[in-house]
């Protein structure tokens, strides 16, 4: 039987166009580090979303090249890329388009919004009020805007990754929960290391790097096929069913002192996208079936936003951060074993 090398983590797999695809969402990152220093679990993570169809929310102080890195990213996948920065005083048709209506010809004519691109750039989308954010409510969840009753589909693949900064809240808006929840991940963006920050300031100074394309959209759709086509034994869709009901009962995994900490656990939504985010990853990793440490990477940034703390964990400095780490010591991952399982049964 043919091997070859996962270029994520240096596992074994038996099937080559696995690896042929890792290889081909490799080429897509390092054209992107060519640009983007450091970073590289916030990386991993876009390419997550990016081949599970899910979206990204990302938090971090300015400065830390978020917006670089989407708009970096969109050059590399040759679709079509849209920034908004949101404001308080940003409009809904301001997003989504309006009617406009054209006195030469006495009719109502469509003009559709930047949210009709591949790749939107939400920036600072906590700055846009309950209107706005109700609005690219339903783009992000049905891939779709209604105007004056004619619905019109975004083009497809199509991927929301918003930024917002924690460290300002003058003039900003929470986000509604139900808003919050459809974001499949939440990824925080730290300071560089400053071997890492040298590198940045010479490379600024510098000439700047010439981005190619490598992969287009229909290319991206073909490679989303392929990811979800890989197998999930159920002992890992069990494993992740615990991670989320332990975040709404605590007490029958054993965190009794828990459940005063929350107020509210996770949706299912954090399952699913557990799992779908969990054959992303090993299929960035080279192959075409999960283990459970996919899934154990990825629980921080799937479940942290999800989590509604109570007053009293916030008066003692509890984070979502800390309960998901009690959380995991307490469920018990699925044995070794369930990788020979799984390779024979993706193989199969």
């Amino acid at each position: 039987m043919n091997t070859s090398t996962d270029v994520w983590r240096g596992q074994p797999t038996a099937n080559p166009a696995a690896a042929q695809a890792a290889a081909q969402m490799q080429h897509v990152l390092y054209e992107v580090k060519r640009v983007v220093v450091g970073q590289d679990a916030f990386l991993e993570r876009v390419l997550v979303a990016l081949l599970a169809q899910g979206h990204l929310l990302i938090e971090g102080v300015p400065g830390l090249a978020k917006t670089l890195t989407v708009n970096t990213l969109a050059k590399t996948l040759r679709g079509s890329f849209r920034r908004i920065q949101f404001t308080p005083d940003l409009l809904p048709a301001d997003l989504v388009g309006t009617r406009i209506f054209n006195q030469k010809t006495s009719e109502f004519s469509t003009v559709l919004g930047p949210v009709f691109a591949n790749l939107l750039l939400a920036d600072e989308i906590n700055r846009a009020p309950a209107k706005v954010q109700s609005a690219l409510l339903e783009v992000m969840q049905e891939r779709q805007v209604t105007l004056a009753g004619e619905t019109h589909r975004v083009p497809l693949p199509f991927l929301v990754m918003a930024t917002q900064n924690p460290i300002e809240t003058e003039g900003t808006y929470p986000l509604p929960e139900a808003q919050v929840d459809r974001f499949m991940m939440k990824v925080l963006v730290d300071y560089p290391t400053e071997d890492e920050e040298f590198v940045i300031v010479q490379r600024v100074i510098g000439e700047p790097a010439q981005v190619t394309g490598v992969v287009t959209p229909e290319q991206l759709m073909a490679l989303q096929a392929q990811c979800r086509r890989g197998y999930v034994d159920p002992g890992l869709v069990h494993y992740a069913v615990k991670l989320v009901a332990a975040t709404r009962q605590p007490e029958r995994y054993g965190l009794e002192d828990m459940k005063r900490f929350l107020s509210f656990g996770a949706s299912p939504r954090a399952t699913i996208g557990l799992i779908e985010g969990a054959r992303a990853l090993a299929f960035l990793r080279g192959r075409d079936y999960a283990l459970p440490v996919d899934v154990a990477d990825l629980v921080p940034d799937v479940l942290r936003h999800r989590l509604v703390l109570s007053y009293e964990a916030l008066s003692e400095g509890q984070t979502p951060d800390s309960l998901i780490a009690r959380i995991m010591q307490a469920v018990p991952v699925p044995d070794k074993p369930l990788e020979s399982h799984a390779r024979m049964a993706a193989s199969a």
